[in-house]
């Protein structure tokens, strides 16, 4: 059984979403929580929500526990991006990319080993 929640227009860039998903990827929840726990990074509070959101989904949906969950699935996505101008001298202008990103967690509950194969 997985899991899904999903936040968007976050106002964070994806790169730097990314490198707090690179710190929770394949992690059980309760190791994913404790690492965003203690990461300073604005990405980790953000990521942390959405993390929450797709274990309250999980444990809504069916008889599960938490710890039998793991993170399946982080991945961040480009939003639409905001275009600001910055006046400079002579006359010209800089242009400002205020990024956004849409963030998704997968939950999944892992599966006995030794099935199958």
């Amino acid at each position: 059984m997985e899991t899904k929640a999903i936040q968007r227009y976050v106002r964070i860039t994806p790169s730097k979403c990314n490198q707090v998903l690179d710190l929770i990827r394949g992690n059980t929840v309760e190791q994913a929580q404790t690492t965003l726990q203690f990461t300073p990074k604005l990405g980790a509070r953000i990521v942390q929500k959405v993390l929450k959101s797709a274990v309250a989904n999980a444990l809504h949906e069916g008889k599960v526990r938490v710890e039998d969950l793991y993170v399946k699935e982080a991945v961040v996505g480009a939003g639409p991006t905001l275009k600001r101008w910055l006046p400079r001298a002579q006359g010209r202008a800089t242009p400002i990319l205020k990024r956004t990103s849409h963030v998704s967690v997968t939950v999944a509950t892992r599966e006995l080993q030794g099935e199958g194969v």
